[in-house]
């Protein structure tokens, strides 16, 4: 098992045999505008995760669709031949269409596709950890996840998937999928003031499985809160940070993937990450999304 030292807030995290930081990168900013297209910035793009792998952050996580094809490219141009701790998670399920829609596609001969794509694009031979992404832009929805994540687990037994795992699910597809194979993580979305999930994070932690918030900020449109400006006024701190730092704090499972395109913003989450909130700080953050 790889057991990197860290530095880094949250300490670290065993993804099936290998531990990565619990402080992770989320490589979707790196696109253009609503992630179509090259970076504003390509010199920058490359830095950001040069930088992000130079601070000690072991977990980056990707898709294909991003861009699409441009946050894989940027990785490969940037790291390749990667670190032996560097553990690179993707997702498959869906395509992109040029209005920038996320159209599912989820047939086996989809997944199958998509899966060479990310080893070609990323240039490895083994994929670290492939989500299935199910539901659609709005969220998580209802149905078999069997047929879908089947395939994956076909495609690690040819030995081209080292882990599993689940996003945009319900807890009734988290189970479907425990059921036919192990997963390492979930992803869905979740912070202050979307916490649908609670009740599945605790269930996961128990059972030694990574929970990992997509939009840990808000996404496109950052966290409004006025009980989280007050928490961040009081303790100097900006708001991004102190929701960063409440997520660690959460649960010991969940692992951060917050995305940016800027060394300088890279720098500024990894250091908000580790502020420690007070029990009064964390009582007053949890009655945002309760």
């Amino acid at each position: 098992m790889n057991t990197p030292t860290t530095s880094l807030p949250g300490g670290t995290w065993a993804l099936g045999d290998t531990t990565v930081t619990r402080f992770g990168y989320g490589a979707m900013q790196l696109a253009g505008p609503w992630v179509m297209g090259p970076p504003a910035d390509h010199d920058e793009a490359l830095a950001v995760l040069r930088a992000a792998v130079d601070l000690g952050i072991t977990h980056i996580d990707t898709s294909d669709a991003y861009g699409p094809y441009i946050t894989n490219g940027l990785i490969r141009e940037a790291l390749h031949p990667y670190p032996e701790s560097l553990f690179i998670a993707t997702k498959v399920g869906a395509d992109r269409d040029p209005e920038g829609g996320w159209p599912p596609a989820r047939r086996p001969e989809d997944l199958r596709k998509q899966v060479h794509q990310n080893l070609k694009r990323l240039g490895v031979e083994v994929l670290d950890l492939v989500n299935m992404r199910m539901g659609d832009a709005e969220g998580p929805g209802p149905g078999s996840l069997a047929e879908a994540f089947g395939t994956l687990v076909e495609l690690r037994q040819q030995g081209l998937i080292r882990h599993l795992g689940v996003s945009n699910v319900t807890e009734e597809q988290v189970a479907e999928a425990q059921a036919i194979a192990p997963i390492v993580c979930v992803q869905n979305m979740y912070n202050l003031a979307h916490r649908h999930d609670d009740d599945l994070i605790d269930r996961l932690a128990a059972d030694n499985i990574a929970y990992v918030p997509f939009f840990p900020l808000g996404g496109f449109t950052p966290l409004q809160s006025e009980k989280l400006s007050k928490v961040a006024a009081r303790l100097a701190a900006t708001p991004m940070s102190v929701a960063l730092a409440w997520l660690l704090q959460r649960a010991p499972n969940i692992l951060l993937i917050p995305g940016t395109s800027s060394t300088t913003h890279l720098r500024e989450n990894i250091t908000g990450a580790g502020l420690v909130l007070s029990d009064e700080d964390i009582a007053e953050l949890n009655s945002i999304g309760r």
